[in-house]
């Protein structure tokens, strides 16, 4: 048999929205609609066993609707998924990406994702891919529920767990060299004066100590943190005249050497140490806007944007192009990571998605997905306890530290 044909999604990108998949559909249908069974979907780090895949695709009948993967599932209804399934969010079955997922070709032929004003309304809003797509695939009852594959894994290549695997996905933090230094990291957290007694100290108990620049903005210059007030009244949502005024800041101050800009909110958990690694993989003089990627309209030429809560980061050559431009707010009040992505739109700059920053909190998410992520950020401190979270989930390991090299991490316990 011939090999696969192997296609890189970033190189597809007709718009914007490709990532989300959905938009991508039709053309499948009419390029491999006749001459394929499957389509296959991996992660980059995804790792394949050729043969074995197509044995396990070979048990299923190519001539039906199947849409197959690696089964999650949310032990309870959370906010990124709208609180779907709130009765019992168990029943809902959907795909880790990262084990690969597969649909087969008359499911892919389906009018469902060859009619563009299906997928056009599907991507209002786009949080997380992985469920949105098994919610459309699935059509409420209409369509095929996901059916879980053992072969498909996660487990690291070198686990003793693996021998009947097709997948395995690579499990370590990305490093290319050595990490970025210290000093070329700066971070600024927003905050205003009503959070100071609560959410700066547990900045401060935990992740604090690995910044060496940090600076907290507020509506009000407190001495003992110290804050500093940019002039911007605080607003209760949105940030935009903040961050935009962090932005200036950040170029025209003693940081403007700095490579690297980090913006967090005042309740986002992060390792500032191993985001110094993520950030050996990345050029800092071309322009990176990093962080966890959600989308915007993307079906009616909306655009991709990284969500705040998260953290997001900046190449110093990506704040200059965007202040260069005309780009801004249009309100103090707009919603400054949604401003700050259709800006970069507008620029021709892509937003850099990473499944390592996180805009809820842990038990937000399927244990068996973050299983095999070394996380780089949570965010919100809502019903748990935000030091605990960073101990467990974010604080550097001793192996971490000792080494400095990719580590694979182990969370059987949990």
């Amino acid at each position: 048999k011939e090999l696969p044909t192997v296609l890189l999604i970033h190189q597809m990108e007709q718009h914007e929205g490709a990532w989300t998949i959905l938009p991508l559909m039709r053309d499948f249908s009419v390029t491999y609609g006749r001459n394929s069974s499957w389509i296959f979907f991996c992660e980059e780090d995804t790792r394949i066993q050729l043969v074995k895949l197509l044995e396990t695709l070979g048990r299923f009948d190519e001539s039906k609707e199947w849409f197959l993967g690696k089964a999650l599932y949310d032990e309870e209804s959370t906010i990124i998924h709208h609180y779907a399934f709130a009765e019992n969010p168990t029943v809902f079955k959907f795909p880790d990406f990262a084990a690969g997922w597969a649909l087969s070709m008359p499911l892919v032929n389906n009018k469902t994702f060859t009619r563009h004003s299906n997928v056009q309304l599907a991507l209002d809003f786009t949080i997380d891919l992985k469920h949105e797509i098994a919610l459309y695939i699935w059509q409420k009852g209409e369509g095929p529920h996901l059916t879980p594959v053992p072969e498909f894994c996660t487990d690291n290549v070198s686990s003793h767990k693996v021998d009947h695997c097709a997948t395995t996905f690579s499990n370590f933090l990305p490093l290319c060299g050595e990490p970025v230094k210290k000093e070329d990291v700066f971070v600024a957290v927003k905050t205003c004066q009503k959070f100071h007694g609560d959410r700066i100290p547990v900045v401060k108990q935990t992740w604090e100590r690995e910044a060496a620049l940090i600076e907290y903005y507020s509506d009000f210059a407190d001495i003992s943190i110290p804050t500093i007030d940019l002039g911007v009244p605080n607003t209760e949502r949105g940030h935009c005249g903040k961050t935009f005024a962090i932005l200036e800041r950040f170029l025209n101050h003693s940081s403007a050497r700095t490579p690297w800009l980090v913006i967090v909110d005042d309740d986002t958990l992060i390792s500032i140490f191993r985001l110094r690694k993520l950030l050996s993989c990345y050029d800092p003089n071309e322009p990176i806007f990093l962080g966890e990627r959600y989308g915007y309209g993307l079906g009616t030429g909306g655009y991709s944007y990284i969500t705040g809560g998260g953290g997001m980061i900046f190449s110093k050559v990506a704040v200059e192009n965007l202040l260069a431009s005309k780009c801004r707010c249009y309100s103090m009040d707009a919603p400054d990571d949604m401003v700050l992505g259709m800006c970069f739109s507008g620029l021709g700059i892509p937003v850099t998605h990473s499944p390592l920053f996180h805009q809820a909190r842990p038990m937000d998410y399927p244990k068996d997905y973050l299983s095999h992520q070394i996380p780089v950020s949570f965010h919100k401190h809502w019903n748990i306890d935000p030091v605990k979270v960073y101990f467990t989930w974010l604080a550097p390991n001793t192996e971490e530290q000792l080494d400095g090299k990719k580590v694979g991490y182990n969370r059987e316990d949990l």
